[in-house]
């Protein structure tokens, strides 16, 4: 009992945190990400038994020039490129090898572009109209905690079927289907009383986090089992380490940019 008080307690001011940032402004929204990126990268890091300081320089760097001064738009779609694809390829070794190669120069190519600039994304996605639109990113966190709360509600009461056992044995495909489903129905409600962008938009939005946002959970798990660890870290009691909690929406935050992009640009 005391456990799940501390862990309610705990995800409420997570939220509360994350949702007073937003609403804020671009600036405090930002900063706060940046700072959440940088206890992710001190979490990666140990999985991955890397220790390097010049990585702290490259995602000061990186969050710079991207995040805080747009600087170019050619240079931002290369990243999206780049991230996408190694993303991506950790997918693939996720399905078809047993256990993702780590080695020394994949590690900063994992964590620069899985990790750094994947952040990075998510930062951008509430300014991908030219002005910032915090119920854009608040819209996609609510996505994403209802796919989380739901495929754990659905699995646990009905789930039969594993979805990945050898990495998640508590996963299941009708946790994984009622995510999908509930985080549909969520989309409608966010189009209904935000009036902002079209519902099909929006379900299109659902259907990306619930698919990307597992497959990230999945990817952080199996990076976890290869350590021999349970959590990322411990700064959240109750809940683990902080990239355990934004494992989800950091790795489908580069594919969301390019979907609102790619509607952007066609219409």
């Amino acid at each position: 009992m005391r456990e799940a008080i501390i862990r309610t307690i705990s995800g409420l001011l997570y939220v509360s945190i994350l949702v007073a940032s937003i609403l804020s402004s671009e600036l405090i929204f930002i900063s706060l990400f940046y700072l959440l990126g940088l206890v992710c990268l001190i979490e990666m890091q140990k999985l991955l038994h890397l220790k390097s300081y010049a990585l702290y320089g490259v995602q000061a760097l990186l969050f710079y020039l991207f995040s805080y001064l747009k600087f170019n738009q050619d240079a931002t779609i290369l990243l999206l490129f780049i991230t996408i694809f190694v993303n991506l390829f950790l997918v693939k070794d996720l399905l078809v090898v047993r256990k993702i190669p780590v080695f020394e120069k994949k590690k900063y190519i994992i964590i620069i572009f899985y990790l750094i600039s994947s952040v990075i994304f998510l930062t951008l996605i509430p300014t991908i109209e030219g002005v910032f639109i915090p119920k854009l990113v608040v819209g996609i966190f609510i996505l994403i905690w209802t796919n989380d709360t739901f495929a754990y509600i659905v699995g646990k009461n009905f789930g039969s079927k594993k979805l990945f056992e050898r990495i998640s044995p508590n996963k299941t495909v009708e946790g994984f289907l009622g995510g999908v489903i509930f985080s549909g129905v969520a989309s409608f409600f966010i189009f209904y009383y935000t009036q902002f962008l079209t519902f099909p938009i929006w379900l299109g939005m659902a259907i990306i986090l619930s698919v990307f946002g597992t497959l990230g959970d999945l990817i952080q798990s199996k990076f976890k089992r290869q350590a021999g660890v349970k959590d990322s870290g411990t700064l959240m009691p109750g809940h683990g380490g902080l990239f355990d909690r934004l494992d989800s929406i950091i790795f489908s935050s580069p594919f969301v940019y390019a979907y609102l992009y790619i509607l952007d640009y066609v219409s």
